[in-house]
Formats: C-alpha cells, structure tokens, sequence
C-alpha cells in the first residue's frame, strides 16, 4: 500500500471558534489539545472532508486532513470563512505516528510510521477519507458518532439537518465493519455490495474497514474484531 501524506492546518484569530462550530461535526467548546477525529460534512449530509481537530488555544485550532483533500478544504475555508476574523496559516506535512499503542499525529520527521499507523487505525476504526472517498459516507455509516466525533445536541452545522435526521428518526442500513477480503481493492471502490473506505494487505488478506448491511459484509470475507465502543447498534438506543 502506497503511503498516505497528511497536511495539517492552523486557524487563529477571534472568529475561529465561531467558524468551525458552523462547520465541524464536534461541539468546538469541548475540544481539547487532543487530536479529535470529526468532519465537515456537505449540504446532502455526507462526508466531504475527515478530519481530525486540536485546539491548541482559546482561540487556535488544528485540522488534519490527507495531502489530496487539503486543497478543497482551503478552497472550502476560505469560501465560508471570507467574512469571520481569523487567519489560516499555509498547509504543512504532519506525520502519521504512534504513541501510547495508538494511531496519532506528530509534527517530528523521525516519529513518521504510516505502516503501523494504517494497522492501528483499521484494527481501532480510525479511518480516513481521501480524494477518492469525498462525499460518499455520512458520518453515521462510519460510526463517527461512537468514536466522539458527532455531537448530536450542538447548533447548526453543514449537513446537521439530515446528520440529525438520520440520528432522531432512521437508521443507516450499511455502516462501518472491519473484513478480511481475498483480495486487494482500491479505497473507495466497490466490491459485491460493500464500499471500501480503507485497507491494508496483510500475510492473512486484506484487512479492510467498508461499509455495507451485516449480511453484505458476511458474504464478502471474514469479519474481524473492532473496539468494543465500535460493535453495537449505529442507531439512536
């Protein structure tokens, strides 16, 4: 597997705050220094960026996104944020690492570890959307909500009305599984009835997180183990 760069982006300024809230999936006031996973969602509800978010100050901010995303999301940025008081700084590398036994970020060089990185994050549902898979899961599907990544309860935000419709009154038939398929397919495509989102060729198969139906993913390989966090129902208990 071809490794993934990353690109990291600092938002300051007195607005900045204000901005994401109307933007991110997550509630702004409960973030912390902690990289978050989160989206920006388009207006059909459906993920166009994958995020993950840090804020450093009261007034500061990170985003990480893949290098491919980086420049819609600039695009994007500046398209919504042309009338709030903030500066963005210009787009960097941030390196895919590990610490404490968990899939994180690292502006170091020598921390750089996509290999084991993409291991951790399939096993642990830490999945990222690249060019190829913009806009095609809503944040439900990818089980973004049981990792933090949804606040339900928080204003308006792009997508919010189908995000909480989805939430309050439906329930997404297909939704994240992690499967061991035979054979090596590209993020994004199509196998049977199941979407990859992403995956790794292991000596035992391809570990890959897609989404589809239990019964969908069943008939394509084998399912394997996810955090316990990540096993129950997707739908509002």
């Amino acid at each position: 597997m071809t490794d993934i760069t990353f690109y990291q982006l600092k938002l300051t300024g007195k607005d900045a705050a204000k901005f994401l809230q109307g933007q991110l999936t997550v509630n702004v006031d409960k973030l912390s220094d902690t990289f978050t996973p989160c989206a920006i969602s388009d207006l059909k509800g459906r993920v166009q960026f994958g995020l993950w978010v840090a804020r450093t100050a009261d007034d500061a901010f990170t985003l990480i996104t893949s290098a491919d995303c980086m420049n819609d999301l600039t695009t994007h940025i500046k398209k919504y944020g042309a009338f709030s008081k903030f500066g963005t700084s210009e787009p960097g590398v941030i390196y895919p690492a590990i610490q404490d036994d968990l899939p994180t970020f690292s502006e170091q060089a020598d921390e750089s570890d996509f290999a084991n990185w993409a291991k951790l994050s399939i096993e642990s549902g830490n999945y990222w959307i690249t060019k190829a898979t913009q806009g095609l899961f809503q944040p439900q599907e990818l089980r973004l909500h049981q990792r933090g990544g949804v606040d339900y309860d928080k204003g308006c935000y792009l997508g919010q009305e189908i995000i909480a419709r989805l939430w309050f009154k439906a329930s997404p038939k297909a939704y994240l599984h992690r499967v061991l398929l035979d054979k090596a397919v590209q993020a994004g495509d199509k196998l049977d009835k199941i979407q990859i989102v992403n995956g790794i060729m292991t000596a035992d198969g391809f570990d890959a997180l897609v989404i589809g139906s239990p019964d969908q993913v069943t008939q394509a390989g084998q399912i394997l183990r996810l955090p316990q966090a990540l096993t129950g129902d997707v739908a509002r208990g």
